[in-house]
């Protein structure tokens, strides 16, 4: 039995990189890299090429003004804010990076495989639609989905479990009922948006779905929010194909956060998610955060097993829902499940 996994990657990607140490580093896809290479045997893994993105797939979700703005970028160092920095290649870096997700969704599109993993750099949910912010230029995921529906995909789900809210993705299709973007995060922090009662406007209210959790977090919790309010979002929503906003800083080590999630949470995350959808859904991890570098490693490596489902005696033991959760994070989920049900019966 194979089952192959599709990959992008560019040692392009490495040239994105800050004057002075900086947490969003090249060291980080290291991690991931050697997260891949580790894989069962079982899983075959192909690799599609990077290549530029056009300025028409960059202006399905940004403005031609911010991307003017970054062209011109090129060359410079440059600081777009407090967090967010340039070198003289990564404008040219992003733009490669927004292009390997968009040919990775055409290959998933094509049939070609049904499993994606795009480790892309610099990561892109905080970008909005005219400007860098959060450690982001472009927003890779929502440039991937835009695409997705531009070539034929009727619905298309994003499902972000960064433990910083994708305030940019949530921007660039909160009006629109055709992408469904969901998202779990640590709530209240960075970046200040991602509270339950935010669930989109005009034709697109129901189709934003925040889970936010607050600070101490863990597997039982996680668990919970993905199996009471995100696979019957999944099942319900029936995509054409899922996105994820890969980021693994809840992780119990990484220094950005406060969560607690141990790496092989998130193997059990995406099996919740895989077993909601039809068997034939296509589905593609896009790196986002993640900072402490073992723990990003063992959390890449775990989430991809629990994407294909390959054999993993963790992912197969016994369910994490069944510890206690806290009364505040039984709370927290109960509340988004109610703001949504209006929507969605399912819940």
């Amino acid at each position: 039995m194979t089952i192959p996994l599709l990959c992008v990657d560019d040692v392009a990607f490495d040239e994105h990189h800050a004057r002075a140490p900086h947490p969003e580093c090249p060291e980080r896809l290291h991690a991931a890299r050697r997260a891949i290479a580790e894989l069962p045997e079982i899983v075959t893994r192909g690799y599609v090429s990077a290549r530029a993105a056009s300025e028409d797939e960059l202006a399905r979700v940004h403005t031609s003004a911010y991307i003017d703005r970054l062209g011109r970028s090129a060359g410079k160092w440059a600081q777009w804010d407090a967090d967010t920095f340039a070198a003289p290649r990564s404008a040219e870096v992003a733009t490669k990076a927004a292009g390997g997700g968009v040919a990775l969704v055409d290959a998933l599109m094509r049939r070609d495989a049904r499993f994606g993993a795009a480790l892309l750099r610099p990561p892109g949910h905080h970008a909005r639609p005219d400007g860098a912010m959060g450690f982001c230029l472009l927003n890779n995921v929502a440039i991937a989905a835009a695409h997705a529906r531009a070539i034929g995909a009727r619905r298309v789900m994003i499902v972000d479990f960064d433990v910083h809210h994708g305030n940019g993705t949530q921007e660039m299709f909160y009006d629109d009922p055709n992408v469904l973007f969901v998202s779990t995060h640590q709530f209240p922090f960075y970046p200040g948006t991602g509270d339950a009662i935010e669930i989109g406007s005009r034709d697109g209210r129901g189709f934003t779905a925040n889970v936010p959790l607050s600070r101490g977090a863990g597997d039982a919790e996680y668990f919970a929010a993905f199996e009471r309010v995100i696979a019957p979002l999944a099942s319900e929503f029936a995509p054409d194909i899922v996105l994820f906003s890969a980021g693994f800083d809840a992780h119990r080590d990484d220094p950005l956060a406060g969560m607690l999630l141990t790496a092989s949470a998130y193997g059990r995350l995406l099996v919740v998610v895989r077993q909601a959808v039809a068997d034939t859904t296509p589905m593609a991890l896009f790196l986002e955060g993640g900072y402490d570098l073992p723990g990003l490693e063992a959390s890449v490596g775990a989430a991809l097993r629990g994407l294909v489902g390959a054999p993993d005696e963790e992912l197969a033991g016994p369910s994490p829902n069944t510890n206690p959760l806290s009364p505040a994070h039984e709370r927290e989920i109960e509340r988004a499940r109610q703001v949504l049900r209006e929507h969605w019966p399912g819940l």
